[in-house]
């Protein structure tokens, strides 16, 4: 036994020994080697993009957009009232004409405008340029050219002027009928003439009507800032796409609340070509006056649903009058097509052709009847 335990001894202080001078001698062997870090090679673009943060931009859409949609500033006479003394005749015989013809000032405006055509046709709002005497417009690239007015729609605040330029930028139509609310939507005009703005927001509502703004109304509503002097700019998808004419705001102290109006692009394509070809825009006409059916009305005529255009007045000698249309009939459909409201019905009949052959569909006593009718020319406005 005591053998055994003398050979462990001995082996043990042997080892301890071993392991002394190697670890003072020779260290590095009994390091032991760290693993070399995993190396990943990324590409540049990865890498930039690894390191950049991620961000959202439209500036390829406004890029598209901007240079189509110019800047117009109109300037009209005005002439000032003289006091009225000066056109009394006693006044007159003592002093005779030494004062004159009655003084005048020109007053100026601003606002925007959008480029549909290279032949230098801009789409703007009535309001924009209605009795100016002289209509400048200015483009984003410096360039400004005197403006004719080639015709004006008053009914939906449309007009288009035209410029004599080459190389002019051409804006692209949007299909504002696939809009919808929460699409991200862009407005370019000159707010308050400080220069081109570009504005953000998205479609807030669609098919705005009633708003007492235009007699044919079907507007974007829109939340992107939209101030003086934005009336007639662009309204954009974020392909750079036309959606619509900004037109109005509703604001109480004549700035912007979140709320604007557009004229959508079909409206505005279908009146520009009609002004372009004609010089003015030809619409269906019945003849006559009506107003909205309320749950009350309905329910007093016995109406199945609260829908429809009560007739109120009838024009005599009219396309209605003729067909047989009375006041106190309610409209339910026209060319096959319901009727859900008075703004709607409006423009059905503006977009049906004078001449035309139409189906009235009325309710009249209780009972449904149908009538025919050919479509009149509605009556030009005057300008307001």
């Amino acid at each position: 036994m005591k053998k055994l335990w003398l050979i462990f001894a001995q082996t043990t202080t042997i080892g301890l020994a071993a392991w002394f001078l190697v670890s003072v001698l020779k260290p590095d062997i009994l390091s032991r080697p760290s693993p070399s870090p995993a190396v990943v090679t990324v590409p540049g673009n990865a890498a930039a993009q690894a390191s950049a943060p991620a961000f959202l931009s439209y500036s390829g859409a406004v890029k598209r957009a901007m240079p189509a949609v110019v800047n117009i500033y109109t300037a009209k006479e005005i002439k000032a009232q003289r006091p009225p003394i000066f056109n009394d005749p006693v006044f007159r015989r003592f002093f005779g004409d030494r004062f004159g013809e009655e003084p005048s000032q020109k007053a100026s405006s601003l606002g925007s405008g959008v480029i549909v055509s290279a032949s230098g046709y801009i789409v703007t709002n009535n309001h924009v340029v209605e009795s100016a005497d002289e209509i400048e417009v200015a483009l984003a690239d410096g360039r400004t050219a005197d403006a004719k007015i080639i015709g004006t729609d008053p009914e939906t605040d449309l007009a288009v002027i035209q410029i004599q330029l080459d190389k002019l930028p051409v804006i692209a139509f949007g299909d504002a009928e696939k809009a919808q609310i929460g699409d991200v939507v862009l407005a370019i005009g000159n707010p308050f003439g400080v220069g081109q703005t570009v504005t953000m927001g998205i479609v807030s509502a669609l098919g705005r009507s009633e708003l007492g703004i235009n007699t044919f109304e079907n507007f974007i509503q829109t939340d992107a800032a939209i101030n003086p002097g934005n009336s007639g700019g662009a309204l954009i998808d974020t392909n750079g796409g036309l959606l619509g004419i900004n037109s109005a705001i509703y604001s109480k102290s004549g700035g912007s609340l979140g709320i604007g109006f557009a004229i959508p692009a079909a409206t505005v394509r279908q009146v520009m070509e009609a002004i372009i070809k004609d010089g003015s825009v030809t619409r269906g006409w019945l003849g006559v006056e009506v107003q909205d059916i309320t749950p009350e009305l309905a329910a007093s005529f016995k109406l199945k649903d609260v829908h429809g255009a009560l007739i109120a007045g009838v024009v005599r000698g009219g396309p209605a009058d003729r067909a047989g249309v009375k006041p106190g009939d309610v409209l339910l459909a026209l060319g096959g097509k319901e009727i859900t409201n008075s703004s709607a019905m409006l423009n059905q009949i503006a977009s049906i052709k004078p001449g035309e052959d139409v189906e009235i569909h009325i309710f009249r006593r209780g009972q449904e009847a149908t009538l025919q009718a050919k479509m009149g020319k509605r009556p030009k406005l005057n300008n307001r």
